[in-house]
């Protein structure tokens, strides 16, 4: 059954990059992707596929029923787009001005929509039923995951695999961690309020700039002198806001940042952290100041059973060259939402380009080995459709053991 399926992949494959390249040129931004899921859905309906929008959003869900009586396993890809000027001379790229597909989700709903395909044209052999969840807004917290989970889409779902396309990385590689494998994403928002005045005469005044330039510096001392060295944390400044004139002395400073941690009580205490030192830096200044803390997706922290199964079936692709255990990643995803709930993992499939130079996930010439969208998508298939041996022969196992 493997062959076939497989088989059915390869001839598939000119379609699967029709499609992301007509999703490159077309993207969409989070909570926008109203033309995007209208495809989607689209494309199941004229297979006969049964499929459902505006799932929490704009997101989308089909399901395909083998013939015989099994698991349910849900596959996930997400479709939204970033606010980031195409830079690539390719014959596919954006034509929406500052919109850009520059993190691979295209790559992940074309290859999603080729297997769905192919299971629905084999389900007659197919034990147990395929949830493919497309889902909207990944790249802007709150997500769509969560709104989507809450509308329903992994009810009676037995577990979820997912993977993320992953430029940097050889194309042929399949990148895997049991436990926590990417970070749990906050974001801070401090505006710093002094009192403005003459750049000649500092001393009538309260300088936000000069307390917001104290507090970038003391606020890294938050993860390099009070979390324990062997605990991964970041904490980033990554906007610094306070425009006047050369000869004004600035009233007000805005920081905005992110915290990026893997265990909870970290996040928690890096939150309180920068609360206070905040509040020092400010008493020190003479300002007051306003803090908001927003936590956004929790760590992403795979299952160990399923995190070794999918490791299994990566090994039976004939495409897959290496198989590795990847450092945890500072990156966040909201596919940590789904892991709360079922049991599944979340592996990172290589898709270095072939030629050129390989661009980081979020930059203006992003751009995948389109190859590795039919890697994916085996080691999807191989994974939802032996799931079902898989669960049965864990059960018999215990059974022994007893």
């Amino acid at each position: 059954m493997q062959a076939q399926l497989f088989s059915k992949l390869d001839s598939l494959y000119a379609e699967m990059v029709e499609i992301r390249r007509y999703l490159h040129q077309h993207p969409e931004l989070s909570f926008q992707e109203k033309n995007t899921a209208d495809y989607i859905r689209t494309f199941y309906e004229q297979l006969g596929i049964e499929a459902h929008g505006n799932v929490g959003g704009n997101g989308v869900v089909a399901t395909i029923q083998g013939a015989k009586p099994g698991k349910t396993v849900a596959l996930r890809a997400d479709f939204d787009a970033l606010p980031i000027q195409d830079e690539k001379d390719v014959p596919y790229k954006s034509l929406v001005p500052g919109v850009m597909h520059a993190c691979g989700h295209d790559g992940h709903t074309a290859a999603l929509l080729i297997l769905a395909k192919v299971l629905h044209e084999s389900r007659e052999f197919l034990s147990g039923t395929y949830v493919m969840i497309h889902q909207h807004a990944e790249e802007y917290a709150p997500g769509g995951a969560i709104s989507m989970i809450e509308d329903g889409c992994l009810d009676g779902v037995d577990a979820i695999f997912g993977t993320h396309l992953w430029a940097t990385e050889p194309t042929g590689t399949i990148q895997y961690r049991i436990g926590p494998m990417m970070a749990a994403a906050d974001r801070f928002d401090i505006v710093i309020k002094g009192k403005g005045g003459h750049g000649a005469q500092p001393h009538k005044t309260k300088d936000a700039i000069v307390a917001g330039a104290q507090l970038v510096t003391t606020l890294q001392q938050i993860v390099s002198r009070r979390v324990n060295p062997v605990d991964s944390a970041v904490v980033t400044v990554g906007s610094f806001v306070a425009d006047n004139g050369f000869n004004v002395i600035a009233d007000k400073a805005k920081l905005i940042g992110t915290v990026r941690t893997f265990n909870e009580n970290i996040r928690e205490y890096i939150s309180a952290e920068i609360e206070r030192v905040t509040k020092g830096v400010c008493l020190a200044s003479d300002c007051s100041f306003d803090y908001v803390y927003n936590r956004g997706y929790p760590a992403v922290v795979n299952h160990a059973a399923e995190t070794e199964f999918l490791i299994d079936c990566a090994s039976r692709v004939p495409e897959v060259k290496k198989i590795e255990e990847t450092e945890p990643q500072m990156s966040g995803e909201d596919f940590a939402y789904y892991l709360q709930k079922v049991k599944g993992t979340f592996f990172f499939t290589g898709a270095k380009p072939e030629t050129g130079e390989a661009y980081p996930h979020h930059h203006p010439k992003f751009d995948i080995n389109e190859k590795a969208m039919l890697i994916a998508a085996k080691t999807l298939c191989l994974a939802a459709i032996q799931y079902q041996d898989h669960e049965q022969a864990s059960k018999e196992t215990l059974s022994s053991m007893a």
